[in-house]
């Protein structure tokens, strides 16, 4: 089982354009992530291709009786409908849909069908980079759910946020599309626009983000070394988990060392996941030796645990960043750190994905994505749809968590006007240092004051009105002062753990 565990072919996601998280694709998007919802870690199903089987797990198969009994009532279902049907119907879309059927019937995200071009697209999206808009997303209840946008990625950069649910691409409602039919509608090639109308919890109206394609790297370590109160701070920002991460991420750790790091910060916030090998390396690189990294558990409550193999602990304390949009692998990465390692763990509580899925080929060429195994952290807690919470929960500034503003073209928000955007800018504007004198969600002469001051300092058209234009650049704006470590909350606050 240990062998077949270690040929985790990637989270169940596909990577369109955007990354789609943790139920299985990324829609930026590749494919390749865990799918939990929605990341989730993912095993192929070996070598060849072919279905892998394990002997130690014992499942009992269906007796040939019970297989034939089955297998005549679909048939004559199959032949009632194709034959007697109002209209003619294609039998192989008719078969499609039986399959996808039966995995509907499971009540899981994970487990999905994909036809054979489907599946052909997967495969192919496993390259170096993709185009798309660099979000992992997943399907929940039906509806196609944000798990994370990638880092830097336009989906981050439109203001798209983890549980956001995608209701229409390009103005078509999407409703009743699989995952995998949705993603392909969202991702596309380099330059151009794709628009997507957005619930997103907590918020009344519905939203719009026109999002810009790009390429989207697949480079999963960044890393950086800070110094705050003349102590050295290695900086490991892992963006998900590939083939190669562990390697990178060994690499970045002995640089440091070198270096003479007096602390290590690991951060996997948007982090939806990947492969199960990568995430057990990096835990044989941080987690005491003898501790399990993660635990694997069957239909059956048989468990298999990894551990880590590490000699020496390292001389250095170690602190993790976590988020929302942390899924599956990260959430084993986090958990180990918790349990295992006794280091604090500093954000907020992860997404909860806690199961492992298996793409298994069918002889014309199409997958079936099944969920196989639960996994465990390390103390052996199942935080599927529980998520990881952190030891030390520290929220980002309300300004990160503030939804776009949505103005019509032609339409301004003006005095003495009352609605969510109108607070919602006023978030923005106080979060750009620009006093709106309140943020209740009316438009006052104090707002309108920090507006003309705010179009003034972008050289825009100075009016004191919020029309499109002023909308977007606050949010462009926003987007430049979130990544700016100084308010970082969460990333502070990881540096103030280490030079206590």
């Amino acid at each position: 089982m240990n062998a077949n565990l270690n040929k985790v072919l990637m989270p169940t996601v596909i990577v369109l354009s955007l990354l789609l998280g943790a139920s299985g694709m990324y829609v930026g998007m590749n494919v390749w992530s865990n799918g939990d919802v929605t990341p989730v870690i993912e095993q192929t199903d070996g070598d060849n291709g072919q279905e892998s089987t394990d002997e130690s797990y014992g499942e009992e198969t269906p007796t040939p009786a019970i297989l034939d009994e089955n297998i005549e009532k679909f048939s004559t279902a199959f032949d009632l409908i194709l034959d007697r049907y109002v209209e003619e119907v294609d039998s192989s879309k008719l078969l499609e849909g039986a399959i996808s059927g039966m995995l509907e019937t499971l009540d899981d995200p994970y487990s999905v069908y994909m036809d054979e071009v489907t599946a052909r697209e997967f495969m192919e999206s496993l390259d170096s980079s993709f185009e798309g808009i660099g979000a992992e997303v997943s399907m929940t209840n039906g509806k196609v759910t944000i798990v994370a946008p990638f880092r830097d990625s336009p989906a981050e950069d439109a203001g798209l946020r983890p549980n956001d649910q995608v209701i229409k691409v390009d103005g078509e409602d999407i409703e009743g599309l699989s995952l995998y039919e949705a993603v392909l509608k969202i991702r596309g090639e380099k330059g151009t626009v794709v628009t997507l109308t957005i619930e997103r919890p907590g918020v009344n109206d519905l939203l719009e983000f026109d999002v810009v394609r790009d390429t989207i790297p697949i480079e999963t370590v960044y890393s950086d070394l800070v110094e705050e109160n003349g102590k050295k701070i290695g900086v490991i920002e892992l963006r998900s988990f590939s083939e190669n991460t562990a390697e990178r991420f060994e690499e970045e750790l002995l640089s440091f060392e070198e270096q003479g790091i007096d602390g290590l910060i690991i951060d996997v916030r948007g982090n939806p996941g990947g492969f199960l090998q990568s995430v057990e390396d990096i835990g044989d690189l941080i987690i005491p030796g003898g501790e399990p990294v993660v635990q694997i558990e069957n239909r059956n409550g048989d468990r298999m645990r990894h551990i880590s193999s590490l000699e020496d602990t390292r001389s250095y304390p170690i602190v993790g960043l976590i988020n929302e949009g942390s899924a599956s692998a990260s959430e084993i990465l986090a958990a180990a750190l918790i349990e295992a390692g006794g280091y604090d763990v500093v954000g907020k509580t992860t997404f909860g994905k806690g199961t492992v899925q298996q793409t298994l080929r069918m002889d014309d060429g199409s997958e079936i994505k099944l969920t196989l195994y639960k996994w465990l952290t390390s103390a052996g807690n199942y935080i599927n749809e529980v998520g990881v919470e952190p030891t030390v929960e520290v929220a980002q500034p309300e300004f990160f968590y503030v939804s776009p503003i949505v103005v019509n073209e032609g339409e301004s928000l003006t005095e003495d006007v009352t609605s969510e955007h109108v607070r919602n800018a006023q978030i923005m504007l106080s979060g750009l240092g620009f006093d709106p004198g309140r943020e209740d969600g009316y438009f006052s002469d104090e707002t309108a004051s920090a507006v003309r001051e705010f179009q003034s300092d972008v050289g825009i058209d100075v009016t004191g009105d919020i029309d499109r234009d002023t909308a977007e650049r606050l949010q462009t704006e926003l987007v430049n002062v979130i990544q700016d470590r100084e308010y970082d909350y969460q990333f502070k606050k990881a540096v103030e753990l280490l030079v206590e």
